[in-house]
């Protein structure tokens, strides 16, 4: 499982953390029965309190996304029968999408060109699936 946070966000760091774990449980990069690390192991991994992660490793229990079982660890759930879920990563995509349109658009009204745009792309996912993998 690879989570990112940006300390100078004006996103909360809860918020960010849980947005990733439930974007990458609705998206299926975590399945069902993968075990998450440990409050405190992700705690100290991404340099944050204890009890930030878990709030937002209960939050996401509440949801039904994982089940932290006492002594045993957090695992991923399989996906909840009903669509919410579903509707909630297609509303999320299309959040992306949007945000993504305005950062091209910021891009382009700064002088960049296409191709300038296109090789930073490019290089970004490819250091993202270097460092998750």
């Amino acid at each position: 499982m690879y989570i990112r946070v940006e300390r100078g966000s004006s996103i909360p760091l809860s918020k960010q953390i849980d947005e990733q774990i439930r974007a990458q449980c609705l998206s299926g990069a975590l399945t069902p029965g993968d075990c998450l690390p440990s409050v405190r192991q992700l705690a100290k991994d991404l340099a944050v309190n204890v009890n930030t992660v878990f709030r937002v490793y209960e939050r996401l229990a509440n949801e039904g996304f994982i089940e932290m079982r006492q002594g045993d660890g957090t695992y991923v759930l399989p996906p909840k029968k009903t669509t919410q879920s579903q509707q909630q990563l297609a509303q999320r995509r299309d959040q992306y999408g949007r945000e993504f349109e305005a950062m091209i658009r910021g891009g382009l009204l700064l002088g960049m060109a296409p191709q300038e745009l296109r090789k930073i792309l490019s290089a970004t996912v490819s250091d993202f699936r270097a460092e998750a993998s």
